[in-house]
């Protein structure tokens, strides 16, 4: 088994669920890639990582939510693109899915980093699905050290509290 170098002796049971979105999926998938490739640096390899695919970033924070319940993972991480189709809906989707994920880890204690963004400005010609394809590939790097540092977070306030304490 793969053991993550973060110190812990029982960082071998961690396990990381990554949810995306399947509209503009070749966009999108630039950070599950980033996000892999970052996780494995950091120790966390293949057997610690779940990946799911839910039809666009509105379905996401239910998803989040079902695998926050299961008990297996110890950080579900969130990654979509809602686009500004010129109409209200892109706010309304946009705020929806950034205040689930935030009720999803209030409710669950279970991390959620997410990677979901939101521009005002995307059009489907070639500068932009480059532009977002490259943003999501530093956004994958940045979710992946999020993770890894909320996990050893959150498993060190939830150690002995004189522990934490005696760190500070």
């Amino acid at each position: 088994m793969n053991h993550p170098r973060s110190g812990h002796p029982d960082s071998a049971d961690v396990r990381v669920a990554f949810v995306q979105a399947s509209w503009h999926k070749e966009i999108v998938d630039q950070c599950r890639a980033a996000f892999t490739e970052a996780m494995a640096r950091a120790g966390y390899g293949a057997a610690h990582l779940d990946f799911y695919e839910v039809a666009g970033a509105f379905e996401i924070p239910l998803h989040a939510k079902l695998l926050a319940r299961t008990g297996r993972y110890q950080a579900i991480v969130a990654a979509g693109l809602v686009v500004d189709g010129g109409i209200y809906r892109h706010d309304f989707v946009a705020h929806s899915v950034i205040q689930g994920l935030m009720q999803v880890q209030l409710e669950t204690q279970v991390p959620v980093i997410s990677a979901v963004l939101t521009p005002h400005h995307f059009h489907a010609h070639e500068e932009h699905q480059h532009y977002f394809s490259q943003h999501f590939l530093v956004k994958g790097n940045e979710a992946a050290q999020a993770c890894v540092s909320t996990i050893e977070a959150v498993r060190h306030l939830s150690s002995d509290p004189r522990e934490v304490r005696a760190a500070a």
